[in-house]
């Protein structure tokens, strides 16, 4: 197996544009890091281009065979290609792959919402509550940011996660779209849950775009009962998939 030793590698240049969601989107690739992720990309059948590790031992036979090309790399080269303060000294660059006929009866839409660990927790949610898709708006944080694959643990490998614009998706869907607001809604718990169903989350700052709840079939809210403001858009979602999917 080949050794990359040097952080001026072109192919390791290369593999460090994957920061970036514009390279991404040009080169349809990204790269995932830790044992743990690398793992549920294998299990999920993800299309893996390439391994690198600082541990040649850790590379399993099911790794080997699931990816095209597999390189020990040192620990400068891991640093390079880390997003963590600790770098977990295995990586994988996966191709992303062709989502375009997705079934849509239970999913959730997520309208402009900027934090990674949210979204991250959302689909990881969405995967737990057995939701057929998560779809995203534009201005949503990028599916493969580094920080939604890791805080997703696996699940975005599990469900289809795809942007989509709210136009596009209300002519296809055929159920009912839930939004969420906290001005002119019903409490959750007052609703029967239709069996197809769309819930729309919104920006953590403003909520949900305006257009899109002037044509959406109901609008809800959690109720707060403390003195918090707000509830985290995350919990949010977590509770109105788990009363939906009952």
């Amino acid at each position: 197996m080949e050794i990359i030793e040097s952080v001026q590698n072109q192919k390791i240049k290369q593999i460090a544009k994957l920061h970036n969601r514009k390279d991404r989107k040009k080169m349809n690739q990204f790269l995932i890091e830790g044992e743990h992720l690398v793992e549920e990309a294998l299990n999920s059948q993800v299309d893996i281009e390439m391994i690198l590790t600082v541990n040649a031992d850790k590379l399993t036979e099911a790794m080997v065979a699931s990816s095209k090309q597999q390189y020990e790399i040192t620990f400068k080269v891991a640093e390079k290609l880390s997003q963590t303060e600790s770098p977990q000294g295995i990586y994988a660059v996966c191709n992303m792959k062709d989502m375009n006929d997705i079934v849509m009866n239970r999913v959730i839409y997520l309208d402009r919402i900027q934090d990674p660990g949210n979204v991250g927790t959302i689909i990881r949610t969405a995967d737990a509550a057995g939701l057929d898709a998560v779809i995203m708006a534009k201005g949503t944080v990028d599916i493969y940011n580094d920080k939604v694959l890791r805080s997703s643990q696996g699940s975005v490998f599990h469900i289809p996660v795809v942007e989509m614009d709210f136009a596009e998706v209300k002519e296809k869907f055929e159920g009912t779209i839930y939004g969420t607001s906290l001005d002119s809604a019903r409490d959750y718990k007052e609703i029967t849950p239709a069996d197809k169903f769309m819930i729309v989350l919104g920006n953590e700052g403003q909520g949900v775009n305006n257009d899109i709840l002037s044509a959406t079939d109901e609008n809800l809210y959690v109720p707060i009962h403390g003195r918090a403001e707000s509830l985290n858009v995350a919990v949010c979602a977590g509770i109105l998939m788990y009363h939906f999917v009952k």
